[in-house]
């Protein structure tokens, strides 16, 4: 059913493998608890802001209120897309689409976490292809970008088979520590020539255009 007020909530993308669906407070709820059980080892840290080191009940009620704060100031100039990952309709993990004045830049940034359980199993990857899917066929974006810490090798990993080409390093700061994070980009026909593939379904876009300030013809 067509939401009748807020489009997204009926966007989603399928794999063969897994399903992203846009975050609606149900599934917010299961990526609190999700997180709320662990993202990483205690001894690393791969976001730029250390959320994940919050105490209970008090990171679940932080992420509570981060996906709200998506919806509250989404505008065409600005906006932070976040998706569930449901591999069997279990929620497992986050990925996202974030950008800047896309209707100029055509380029959006990636993000995504997966709760411990459910690490080292390939589902990384295949969610970053289903981003880039929606991205790239779904908004029309020229140019896709992700980024991460030099000594975080799991999404490293994940961005170098996929095929994204090193743009430089930028200097950052990590739990106080000045640290270097790598960052990446993909361009569209690379995108259309190596990743595009039939088997991953992208709907719900197109009532969600206007929202955005794009076209139907974009896409």
């Amino acid at each position: 059913m067509t939401h009748p007020v807020w489009p997204l909530f009926d966007l989603q993308v399928r794999t063969p493998r897994l399903e992203l669906r846009y975050i609606d407070d149900e599934m917010a709820t299961e990526l609190a608890l999700l997180a709320a059980k662990g993202i990483h080892p205690p001894d690393f840290m791969p976001f730029a802001m250390p959320w994940s080191e919050e105490p209970s009940p008090q990171l679940e009620r932080n992420t509570m209120q981060f996906y709200w704060r998506c919806r509250a100031e989404l505008s065409p100039a600005k906006w932070n897309i976040p998706l569930a990952v449901l591999v069997e309709g279990a929620v497992v993990g986050t990925t996202g689409l974030i950008t800047h004045d896309f209707q100029v830049l055509r380029t959006f940034e990636t993000g995504s976490w997966l709760g411990r359980e459910h690490q080292g199993a390939g589902i990384g990857k295949e969610m970053r292809i289903a981003t880039l899917h929606l991205g790239f066929l779904g908004f029309g974006a020229q140019r896709a970008t992700t980024g991460a810490w030099e000594d975080n090798g799991p999404s490293l990993g994940v961005t170098n088979s996929l095929g994204y080409v090193a743009n430089g390093h930028r200097a950052a700061v990590r739990k106080g520590i000045e640290c270097s994070e790598r960052r990446f980009e993909m361009m569209r026909d690379d995108f259309l020539t190596r990743l595009r593939r039939d088997d991953i379904t992208v709907s719900g876009v197109d009532d969600c255009l206007a929202l955005l300030g794009l076209e139907p013809t974009d896409g």
